[in-house]
């Protein structure tokens, strides 16, 4: 039995605790077993399951410090913030810089995490799976967003969205903020609604300069964007307004 258990795919894990809890919880010594028969001693029989009560106890002990570990060291990481005013200097000085439009896109993706840690929210940074490059992820109100950041000296084209709409389908409940700081080109909204499912809505410079000045927070800017995109099926809106920006 333990053999047939330990070669399923999840190692038998949930009738490995089943059996366990029933075992921690056992009162029953059948008399017959333990009295009439005496093949079995009641003494020692308690005695093992005072062992392997107090084993349990040592687990659970262990998993509750490293859950505490896991926490301590994730508090950490989301309040290693930058302060706002740094943030905004940063973001800034991005349009009068000289790098190239790929480490503009990598220090906008710091900038993004920056903002959303400010407001509280909780940030996965870049990754990679499957071969596609994340440049992070943000949980807003239950879900989780993956974040695509361009800084372009024009606005964005179909190809790069197409591929970011890719990336989003391929998950659960996919959704997506696609960043980009010059906004988009005129057909790139229609294109990316058309008879599609919305999964992604759309946030340009001016978006993310009023979220640096404090006229609205980053998770409202979310929550903006989102409700238009599930009320009105608009994926590029003014944060404020509500009205639409594509043209």
């Amino acid at each position: 039995m333990f053999t047939t258990l330990g070669a399923k795919a999840d190692g038998g894990l949930g009738e490995f605790r089943a059996m366990l809890h029933a075992l921690l919880l056992w009162s029953h010594f059948d008399p017959y077993y333990f009295g009439t028969l005496k093949k079995l001693d009641i003494v020692v029989a308690r005695q093992r399951l005072e062992h392997l009560r107090q084993l349990q106890e040592i687990r659970d002990a262990k998993i509750q410090q490293e859950r505490a570990r896991r926490a301590a060291a994730e508090a950490a990481t989301q309040s290693a913030r930058a302060p706002l005013a740094e943030v905004r200097d940063a973001f800034l000085a991005l349009y009068s810089s000289t790098d190239d439009a790929q480490k503009r896109g990598y220090s906008l993706e710091g900038i993004l995490a920056d903002l959303a840690r400010i407001d509280g929210l909780h940030v996965t940074d870049s990754f990679r799976v499957n071969g596609e490059q994340i440049d992070g992820a943000v949980k807003f109100d239950g879900e989780h967003y993956l974040i695509e950041a361009k800084w372009q000296d024009k606005a964005a084209s179909n190809e790069p969205l197409y591929q970011f709409a890719g990336k989003i389908e391929g998950k659960m409940y996919g959704r997506g903020l696609f960043v980009s700081v010059h906004g988009f080109s005129e057909d790139v909204v229609g294109s990316l609604t058309l008879g599609k499912a919305i999964k992604t809505v759309l946030v340009d410079g001016e978006d993310l300069t009023l979220v640096i000045e404090e006229q609205l927070s980053f998770s409202q800017l979310i929550d903006a964007k989102v409700k238009a995109a599930q009320t009105k099926g608009l994926i590029y809106v003014h944060p404020i307004t509500g009205k639409s920006k594509a043209t």
